[in-house]
């Protein structure tokens, strides 16, 4: 017997807000069900669980232990300048002079979360 990933839930302070920043970055609907105000809310990916917020009173404190990591279908460099437009912040560096590595960026709400290279980039490296 085994147990299935039902959703990645992530605590936050405004559930529908956070849900649609999440809904512009992954290009997936937020539940049809779901309204500003709601404190439960979920984005439905095409693949996988869904991401699932959780409003909650307390703010988040210190780095996440469990993150999210994102494979672009663009080149990373472009994905983080889209993403910082959505309003995301810029929090680490881990990109290389090579092309390898990953840059962390944050939600509006301060989860970091990973860009990693693109397979057009992952391409362009082993060519």
């Amino acid at each position: 017997m085994v147990s299935v990933l039902q959703n990645v839930a992530i605590d936050c302070a405004d559930a529908y807000e956070l849900a649609r920043f999440w809904s512009r970055v992954t290009g997936r609907p937020l539940h049809p069900e779901d309204k500003p105000g709601d404190r439960e809310t979920q984005v439905l990916l095409a693949e996988g669980p869904v991401l699932y917020f959780n409003q909650v009173p307390e703010p988040k404190k210190i780095k996440n232990r469990v993150h999210l990591c994102l494979r672009p279908e663009t080149s990373r460099e472009q994905e983080v300048e889209r993403l910082l437009g959505l309003g995301a912040t810029f929090v680490t560096d881990h990109r290389n002079p090579d092309g390898s590595g990953w840059a962390v960026l944050a939600d509006p709400e301060g989860n970091e979360f990973c860009v990693l290279r693109s397979d057009s980039d992952r391409a362009a490296m082993s060519s």
